[in-house]
């Protein structure tokens, strides 16, 4: 059961009532019910406390209010209202592959806010945007404009008719007029697709590469860099920062990355590199780059949370630069700060949640240290400050009970979430960050070295990962480059292998993991992925964390002998019940034996009646096999897991006891 904050703190004019009821409006097709109830039931406001406001808050705190002056227009308060309704569909860009437009339904509807869910696909990979997002568009868009639409799973791209999609899933598309009307302006009239630029690359900031305008949609266009994939892609304006002409590196003293492959990346020469692709560059005049924003530290504003995205909480700015602003969370801890642009469409000035309809999260001071304790001892998420809300592997949960879940946990603070690329299929992956946004730590080559001994110092500006495989293409940063992330090739390292490949295909492991055992980023019992995928936390500082990787993930070989004992220790520890018992013992226990095994076994209380329904008795539980337990019992992965390592155990035990015996004799 979800407990937490009381949603009294908010706004006086969200009546408890709408509070609770845009919290439960999320369809998740695998939630239970009941314990969607028990989980809002704690999140209704409580009238014996007053609620928070910011006008209180700015005077206490002495603070001031980021003048809305410094917003831009799609930051500052809409002029009208959300129009969209849940299971409308509508077009638009899938922002861990932006040059693709896909095939969306509108999942969830907050205030001004709206859940989009990429139709045929999971809700792993579902996102937030405002409602004026130019980022969407109504159904039939890219027929009429030339583009093409990624159809939902299963649907041929050449055969997707939009009138027969919407009858067969008795939906609507959602109307034209919800769509804010994207003015034709001049910014981008002298770029043309196909002209080269240089451009920073958002992920990697300090990288400055060659790159190419791949689409132009109204006033913006798609940022392209040569010869990688389309992950590291992004849209702006004329007017961005981020965007240079030809020759600005050389002009500035700054090195250029050259494309993946070229002959000679560092010596590259822009007139030689136009003429071999037969391109012209971007005119130098078109780029207008803005001025500088006019955020100052202490600042008050309201900001969409990374980790959380589905709510939004009361901020402060604590440091600038000309186009980056710190944001930190009001009575949270500094690790949780980051930096975003200061047009980022999820910053938005005091009192927008107010005027939007969307609840506000106060700061945590406003809670009160008995408040945090209570919600730390009531069999809850155990991290202060958090109410149970959202999961870290994103819109498929509407909660989470345990660290393992918790987007603010120390275990997940220092990881990326691990999924499948859903265009990739099973034999790649996909490092997903906790919010869908550009890196903010600058990777230069000085700044490795803190990274691998993870400074505190450094730790809110953590490298954030956002590819996807998408097709065999290039990946990462080049080689042979003072300033590139090495990491990031697909090749090992000649320095050696750091503790991952990023970005690589599922065969390319860990050196620092077993040859032969294959384990999962993270498993709650209430989650469901694939068993193929396997990653290492960078440090193991906890018995519980060891015990997670050794028992919970993806597990042992078919042949323990050889690999149990490099985690058999954490694998007695976490199932005391199976240590020293053979699988001879095991073969001979009745029906109701084996269902009470089942149920020894932390969090299988539902699987033991399950195998007690099915008759399973010792002989057939040890020929029990990982794909019978998950495929065919449909057992859910983490207590399949636990399960399959129990019978796996049984039989090493067995192993153990016949070479001790041949010994002996």
């Amino acid at each position: 059961m979800m407990q937490g904050e009381d949603r009294k703190k908010r706004k006086p004019n969200l009546n408890p009532r709408s509070v609770s009821e845009e919290y439960c409006l999320r369809e998740r097709p695998k939630e239970d019910t009941t314990r969607m109830k028990n989980k809002l039931s704690t999140s209704v406001v409580n009238s014996k406390k007053r609620p928070w406001s910011w006008d209180q808050y700015l005077d206490e705190e002495r603070a001031i209010a980021a003048p809305p002056r410094l917003f831009t227009e799609c930051q500052s308060f809409p002029c009208s209202k959300n129009g969209f309704k849940i299971g409308m569909r509508l077009e638009g860009i899938d922002p861990l592959h932006p040059s693709m437009f896909c095939v969306l339904s509108v999942a969830e509807v907050i205030g001004y806010r709206l859940r989009l869910h990429i139709d045929g696909y999971s809700e792993c990979y579902d996102f937030w945007v405002n409602a004026d997002s130019p980022d969407i568009r109504p159904a039939g868009w890219c027929e009429s404009a030339g583009r093409k639409l990624h159809p939902p799973k299963g649907y041929k791209m050449n055969e997707f008719n939009w009138e027969k999609y919407l009858d067969s899933c008795n939906a609507q598309a959602a109307p034209k007029n919800l769509f804010k009307s994207q003015t034709s302006t001049n910014t981008t009239s002298k770029f043309e697709v196909g002209m080269k630029l240089e451009a920073v690359d958002r992920k990697n900031p300090c990288l400055v590469c060659v790159a190419s305008v791949a689409d132009i949609v109204d006033n913006r266009f798609l940022v392209h860099f040569d010869n990688w994939d389309d992950t590291y892609d992004y849209w702006c304006d004329a007017s961005s920062p981020h965007i240079h002409p030809v020759g600005w590196c050389q002009d500035h003293g700054r090195p250029l990355t050259a494309p993946q492959g070229h002959p000679n990346p560092e010596h590259f020469v822009w007139e030689e590199y136009l003429e071999d692709n037969g391109a012209s560059a971007v005119p130098s005049q078109a780029f207008c780059m803005r001025t500088p924003h006019g955020f100052q530290n202490n600042m008050k504003v309201e900001v969409v949370d990374r980790r959380n995205p589905m709510l939004i909480r009361v901020a402060s700015i604590v440091d600038t630069e000309d186009y980056r602003v710190k944001v930190h969370f009001d009575g949270w801890h500094s690790k949780f700060d980051f930096w975003v642009d200061s047009d980022l469409p999820d910053l938005h000035p005091v009192g927008w949640c107010a005027r939007t309809g969307h609840p506000l999260e106060p700061p945590l001071t406003n809670a009160g240290p008995s408040d945090l304790k209570s919600s730390m001892t009531q069999g809850v998420c155990p991290t202060p400050g958090c109410r149970g809300v959202g999961h870290i592997k994103g819109a498929k949960y509407t909660g989470h009970h345990s660290a393992f879940g918790c987007p603010y946990s120390d275990i997940n603070m220092k990881k990326e979430v691990v999924l499948p690329d859903r265009l990739g299929g099973e034999k790649q992956i996909t490092f997903v960050p906790v919010h869908f946004v550009q890196k903010t730590k600058r990777l230069c080559a000085e700044q490795e070295e803190e990274e691998v001994n993870d400074k505190d110092s450094h730790e809110e500006n953590r490298e954030e990962l956002s590819g996807c495989d998408t097709a065999p293409r290039p990946r990462g940063r080049p080689p042979g480059h003072a300033t590139i992330k090495r990491e990031y090739k697909e090749e090992p390292s000649s320095q050696g292998q750091k503790a991952y490949s990023l970005l690589g295909k599922r065969s390319r492991l860990t050196t620092r993991i077993a040859q032969s055992t294959k384990y999962l980023r993270i498993k709650d019992e209430e989650e469901e992925i694939e068993l193929n995928s396997m990653i290492a936390e960078k440090n193991v500082d906890s018995l519980q964390q060891a015990l997670h990787q050794s028992v919970f993930l993806s597990a042992m070989s078919a042949q323990p002998g050889r690999d149990l004992p490099l985690c058999w220790e954490q694998h007695c520890k976490l199932l005391p019940g199976v240590a020293g018992v053979q699988a001879s013992r095991v073969a001979h226990w009745t029906v109701e034996e084996v269902a009470d095994f089942i149920h020894s076994l932390p969090g299988c209380e539902e699987q033991a009646k399950q195998f007690r329904e099915e008759q399973i008795d010792g002989k057939a539980f040890l020929l029990l096999t990982q794909r019978d337990i998950v495929k065919i019992m449909s057992v859910k992965l983490g207590p399949a897991l636990k399960i399959y390592n129990s019978i796996l155990m049984f039989k090493h035990a067995e192993d153990n006891q016949s070479a001790s015996s041949d010994t002996n004799t």
